[in-house]
């Protein structure tokens, strides 16, 4: 199975990046995850256009996971713009779009205390609205600075075991059997 990571930040080396390959680390071996790494390539939504390159790369690297995690950090408490627009691009056609039914996990991190829980809020509701299949639970990662091991995992234990719990709903959730 493929699960698909979009970062909602677009620094290379975004700490939201680092919580992906955190959740890359928590897969089973059956299951690998590849980062869409051509959000800033998407242009600003326009009913007027039709979708460019970039959007269909986006729908088809959608289309072709199985479930996808989005690690997000949060501006002006809110979503990101650019991926808030990317999301946008890929909820039509509306409702038969490429998110529509598709298990979906939202994590995040800031360097502040609360690790971006008001944009992870925003997140679920938009899509929800799009018609993915949200879980609903979160994880804040906050002083993200501090929050990894040498090992590029989650150096807290219980932030660790509930990114793993996440991922391990989201498989379950596209129907992959998880061994005991």
């Amino acid at each position: 199975m493929l699960v698909l990571g979009l970062c909602g930040s677009l620094r290379r080396a975004s700490y939201n990046r680092r919580l992906l390959h955190a959740a890359a680390a928590e897969l089973p071996h059956a299951v690998t995850m590849e980062v869409f790494e051509a959000l800033t390539d998407i242009p600003p939504y326009s009913e007027d256009s039709a979708a460019p390159h970039a959007v269909r790369a986006l729908r088809d690297a959608i289309t072709a996971a199985g479930t996808v995690v989005i690690a997000t950090p949060e501006y002006n408490s809110s979503v990101p713009g650019q991926l808030k627009n990317a999301l946008d691009w890929a909820s039509r056609p509306f409702p038969d779009n490429s998110l529509r039914h598709k298990p979906v996990a939202v994590v995040g991190a800031s360097t502040g205390l609360f690790g971006a829980v008001w944009a992870q809020a925003e997140l679920r509701k938009v899509l929800a609205a799009i018609g993915a299949h949200v879980i609903d639970v979160e994880l804040p990662v906050g002083l993200v600075h501090e929050a990894f091991a040498d090992d590029g995992r989650l150096a807290d234990p219980s932030l660790r075991s509930t990114l793993a719990d996440i991922v391990g709903q989201l498989l379950r959730e596209a129907g992959f059997e998880l061994c005991a």
